[in-house]
């Protein structure tokens, strides 16, 4: 079964990836966060590397995921998001941190 499901990406990459608005992505078999990026990246390649690195696939140290409000930038990559998020009830949130002192 496919499901889709929603993507709030923060504006610069929004701009990079010539989108306006907010993404769906359709995920076949088991929504994770290795899936959503893998549909995400093949859908807009200017994304490649800039979420997660091209070799390697780990997220960007600057980079932050959430999804049902919880930070899970270092759950597994092949854990299942929420079920929430699976549904395209919630979106699955790509955030910019922000660093400085």
């Amino acid at each position: 079964m496919s499901l889709s499901v929603r993507v709030e990406l923060p504006e610069s990459l929004r701009v990079l990836a010539g989108i306006k608005q907010d993404v769906s992505v359709v995920i076949d078999g088991q929504v994770t966060q290795r899936a959503v990026l893998d549909a995400l990246e093949a859908a807009y390649p200017a994304l490649l590397g800039t979420i997660r690195d091209r070799c390697t696939k780990r997220r960007r140290p600057f980079v932050r995921f959430f999804a049902c409000q919880q930070d899970i930038s270092h759950a597994a990559p092949d854990e299942r998001l929420p079920d929430a998020v699976a549904r395209g009830l919630e979106p699955l949130l790509i955030v910019g941190a922000i660093a400085g002192g």
